[in-house]
């Protein structure tokens, strides 16, 4: 996801298909050992429109979203004393940053239209969501019962062996590496994907995370948005969710080298933000430096709920920390000068359709740990280039229905290929 602008405020994202369109638009397809190419593109989902009603005051938006239009709800709304502690603090904390968000939002969305983002000329694709059935969760809950991998040397494995074939990969105990400079179509589970190049991933249920560990790498950033419990996730059964005691567990200690930027994705409740700040990070060692906000606007800049409804928030929060390796430790080794994490910066992106599909922050991010740095994404849900994933749907949107794929006969590409192999 591109960088199109930035400032004091924060920064602007681009969330068309170029940022995937250098790793993917050229693709290596393997069937049955046989290699061809194709150019292949992520489907463009985005929200054009509000969903409030026009003569709204105030706009907002959440990534709780369908392409259904949102009804009034029919049900008797509570007067405010009858708000329960965990709303009441919803509205302390977001009059707290409400300022922030709509004064900062305002000046990055003019000054992206200034330069030709965020004018409602973009197209978003006509064609209806995908409605391929992931079921690698439950792929995951049924593999727990094979055996893991016994020692780091078969902690790993190629995505595609000499021959051309991927019927000797095992997804549930072993971390597969995409080792190409190219994308991949492969088939997996009886499925085809897209797997970005010098990508790795494990998918594997929240108890399988040995592999991971075992491969010995130690990352510079680690992303985790985790599976938060609340009412609509339960109502929707669109996904398993996790106690918020069970993320204690994530071996982020084994994989965070020092000084590890770890960010964590966090919903509107209260108590899940007090939980990461309080709890979960000085449990893994993790001093927290900032507060960021992902904003989400329609094509055309508009929030895309209203900024002050109880119920939709246009944003959600990232807890940024760093990880030190000795409990109150807090210098870098030498050579290696930490970067300062700036407090209440904003991402401001139009939002995809798909359901909890969040942006890409790898080039949000580079200026904090470097362009070289080993990035990891816990519960990820589709793969980012030079990136290690996991997660039990960790290839979800890798799927090729979410892609599309047109043959390519390019013999400069083939000719390129043959070089390198």
């Amino acid at each position: 996801m591109s960088v199109v602008l930035q400032s004091g405020r924060g920064c602007v994202l681009d969330a068309r298909p170029p940022p995937l369109l250098g790793a993917y638009s050229r693709c290596v397809r393997w069937r049955d050992g046989q290699k061809s190419h194709v150019d292949c593109r992520f489907k463009c989902f985005q929200v054009s429109k509000s969903h409030f009603s026009a003569n709204a005051a105030v706009d907002g938006g959440n990534t709780d979203m369908s392409q259904e239009t949102v009804k009034p709800s029919k049900k008797r709304k509570r007067k405010h004393s009858e708000l329960n502690q965990g709303e009441i603090d919803s509205q302390i904390f977001h009059e707290k940053i409400r300022s922030v968000i709509l004064e900062g939002t305002n000046s990055l969305v003019d000054s992206a239209r200034s330069l030709g983002h965020l004018t409602g000329e973009a197209d978003p694709s006509k064609e209806p969501l995908p409605s391929h059935e992931c079921s690698l969760a439950a792929l995951c809950g049924m593999a727990k019962e094979l055996p893991l991998v016994a020692s780091e040397e078969q902690a790993t494995q190629p995505l595609v062996a000499r021959d051309g074939c991927t019927s000797h990969v095992d997804l549930f105990s072993r971390v597969t590496e995409n080792r190409s400079g190219r994308a991949s179509v492969v088939t997996l589970m009886g499925g085809e994907y897209v797997i970005p190049p010098h990508t790795a991933f494990l998918l594997s249920d929240f108890t399988r995370l040995q592999p991971l560990v075992q491969c010995g790498a130690m990352f510079n950033l680690i992303v985790i948005d985790p599976p938060w419990e609340n009412k609509s996730v339960k109502r929707s059964r669109r996904y398993g969710s996790l106690p918020s005691s069970q993320l204690g567990r994530l071996p982020v200690p084994l994989l965070a080298s020092p000084n590890c930027l770890v960010v964590t994705w966090v919903t509107n409740r209260p108590s899940h933000r007090r939980f990461v700040r309080d709890e979960l990070y000085p449990h893994w060692g993790v001093e927290v430096l900032a507060e960021w906000f992902w904003v989400k606007v329609t094509t055309s800049g508009q929030f895309v709920f209203p900024l002050d409804s109880q119920h939709k928030k246009p944003y959600e929060t990232l807890v940024l920390g760093r990880y030190r390796s000795t409990a109150g430790t807090t210098t870098s080794p030498p050579g290696t000068p930490e970067v300062f994490v700036e407090d209440q910066r904003l991402i401001v992106s139009v939002p995809s359709a798909l359901h909890s599909q969040k942006p890409s922050l790898s080039e949000v991010l580079k200026p904090y740990v470097g362009a070289e740095a080993k990035c990891l994404e816990l519960f990820a849900r589709s793969l980012q280039p030079g990136w290690t994933s996991w997660g039990n749907e960790v290839l979800k949107f890798q799927h090729t229905s979410y892609f599309t794929l047109a043959p390519a006969d390019d013999q400069a590409d083939v000719s390129q290929d043959n070089s390198k192999s």
